[in-house]
């Protein structure tokens, strides 16, 4: 799909969500064929003409200035993560015309000893992709305990996470609301996706899914895009039972990213992350990633 056809759907989309009397448009009782607001409002309280805005929404302009694209996306109510998406369509097309092919994404060094400060602090490293990079051991526990902790030194074999929320039983039933951290991986991966046109390894992620899981294609098709920094969760986790938790994702909006969950000091969730702790503190190996050896690691008794 190009960035014209993205553009075109995305304020189509978005169009249709909005009701006049959402913005104070009178209706005077009138039955409308389509639901949403017309071209013709849009275009007015964009302030652009609306031959203009439809040739924009039919994919026939990509030269719309940034400021006509923080008109629009005024008139629709986008907040900031969606007026960047907006912005990041709008140039798709000629950033994919230069574009090269992505690098393979590494952890840095920095963001290993980071992890190794958490200590019992749940913690993974995400690709752009959702690729899991690395975990400490309570992530791995916390987030996907029933995979190998060593899959993500194999790029190959690493875990996904978008789809191990779609796609794994296990990671899906961790959620007690999984339509909302569904809702959450699906708005992230469109916001990556308008920034990283060129990725063909993210497109080939977005059709595996869409062919698989009719539940992701329908998210898809909505058009929500979602920036994720901060998110509450309830989980139940099999070996310890339900818990809330904080999930924060931290990153210099280059590289990958570090996602942590934190619970509240003195709660049933901070005791509940505790026992997890303790339930995974067997010794196994683990490689040591800087010299490749094999090193004492705490880990789950699956006995």
């Amino acid at each position: 799909m190009d960035g014209k056809t993205q553009l075109g759907d995305f304020l189509q989309t978005r169009r249709s969500h909005l009701r006049p009397e959402d913005i104070g448009l009178p209706t005077y009782g009138e039955r409308r064929r389509v639901p949403g607001l017309r071209r013709e409002e849009l275009a007015l309280l964009a302030g652009v003409s609306t031959s203009y805005y439809t040739r924009l929404e039919q994919g026939q302009s990509l030269s719309a200035s940034p400021e006509v694209l923080d008109a629009i996306a005024g008139a629709l109510g986008l907040n900031e993560s969606e007026r960047r998406y907006l912005h990041d369509l709008a140039q798709v097309d000629r950033r994919r015309s230069r574009s090269r092919r992505p690098a393979p994404e590494r952890v840095p060094e920095a963001t290993r000893q980071f992890l190794d400060v958490l200590g019992d602090v749940p913690a993974i490293v995400l690709g752009r992709r959702s690729d899991v990079l690395t975990w400490n051991r309570l992530g791995h526990a916390l987030f996907a305990g029933h995979l190998d902790f060593d899959a993500p030194e194999r790029p190959a074999h690493r875990p996904n996470m978008a789809q191990l929320v779609f796609l794994d039983g296990h990671v899906r039933a961790l959620y007690a609301d999984w339509p909302g951290k569904a809702r959450a991986v699906v708005g992230n991966l469109r916001l990556v996706a308008a920034q990283h046109p060129e990725d063909a390894a993210l497109h080939a992620l977005l059709g595996e899914l869409s062919a698989k899981s009719a539940e992701f294609a329908s998210m898809w098709a909505d058009h929500r895009v979602k920036a994720c920094a901060v998110a509450h969760y309830e989980m139940r986790h099999p070996l310890v039972g339900p818990l809330t938790v904080v999930q924060q994702t931290m990153g210099s909006g280059q590289g990958p990213v570090v996602v942590v969950a934190t619970t509240e000091a003195g709660s049933p969730s901070r005791t509940a992350l505790a026992l997890l702790a303790q339930a995974t503190g067997e010794v196994a190996p683990r490689t040591d990633r800087s010299s490749g050896t094999r090193q004492p690691r705490l880990s789950a008794d699956r006995g």
